[in-house]
């Protein structure tokens, strides 16, 4: 599960339900001059407000947030589970209504008494946590505010180029004393030409005057410079983050997706392909990502 793949929608549905399990302790009538010694019933000693808002409602948000967050999503009898928990927070939001408008459910007109109690605090903030619920799981796949990052993803550090040498430090070269030239003796001077202590040159040095090794000698001709290397491509990998959640598609043109890149994680371009991008996932797993709007680089 992918927290970092949870929408802005996705938290106003999780925050109505807390909401919602907030107002199923309170009361579900309220009557006029009754004193307040009288202990009212909450919405968990309703059968009927309990099935059709409390229960209804948490496991509507349940499936939402759980189908934003799975890599794959999860279909039941075609449908997602996004869908389904979309249709228990419509039906928990109808349910609330109904209570609200008849909190008594029909026995405030047993003998012809239209008298009853009126919805309590507890019955007014489940319809309004429902409503909420059910409007953020519907406009958060239609809506582009909704549909941003919950949790908003870290820069990653700039990645370096292939083939750089790390700074000097403990145990690199350049940390502590400078380099003596290949062949030097410790406590010799290391500069080609220079005689050794006492004036004399050691054997196998160069003696003052003559050509150094490798050099041209007069009247040879010099050979020819290597040719340059060509310089890279113009393109170079990077890290990017997707707004919304968008399938991987397999490198051999699988219509299939591999995998789904979700919102507010990083993932490495490592290629381009016209107007497509070779993208890698975390687990090392490669795919053609086909659609590249509204990217951000890092």
């Amino acid at each position: 599960m992918n927290i970092r793949s949870l929408t802005r929608g996705d938290g106003v549905v999780i925050g109505a339900a807390v909401l919602l399990f907030i107002a199923s302790f309170l009361d579900i009538y309220s009557i006029d001059g009754v004193p307040d010694s009288v202990e009212m019933p909450n919405l968990w000693e309703s059968g009927p407000v309990l099935m059709g808002v409390v229960l209804a409602g948490i496991i509507g948000a349940a499936l939402v947030v759980v189908s934003r967050s799975l890599p794959q999503p999860k279909k039941v009898a075609g449908l997602d589970l996004g869908q389904f928990g979309a249709a228990f927070a419509i039906f928990a939001a109808w349910t609330a209504l109904g209570n609200v408008f008849d909190p008594a459910g029909g026995t405030d007109n047993f003998g012809g008494s239209s008298d009853g109690p009126d919805a309590g605090m507890g019955l007014i903030l489940a319809f309004i946590a429902t409503l909420l619920m059910a409007a953020a799981a519907i406009a958060t796949p239609l809506v582009p505010a909704l549909k941003g990052a919950l949790v908003p993803a870290q820069r990653p550090a700039a990645p370096q180029p292939y083939g750089a040498q790390p700074q000097g430090g403990y145990g690199y070269p350049g940390a502590g004393a400078p380099q003596q030239p290949y062949g030097a003796q410790p406590g010799q001077p290391g500069q080609p030409g220079q005689p050794a202590f006492g004036g004399q040159p050691q054997p196998g040095q160069p003696q003052p005057g003559q050509p150094q090794p490798g050099q041209p000698q007069p009247g040879q001709p010099q050979a020819p410079q290597q040719a340059q290397a060509q310089p890279a491509g113009d393109f170079s990998p990077f890290w990017f983050a997707v707004p919304v959640p968008r399938p991987l598609f397999a490198e051999d043109g699988s219509p299939t997706p591999i995998a789904e890149l979700a919102p507010g994680t990083w993932y490495l371009a490592v290629e381009q392909r016209g107007a497509n991008l070779v993208a890698q996932t975390q687990d090392g797993r490669r795919g053609v990502l086909q659609d590249t709007s509204g990217i951000q680089r890092g």
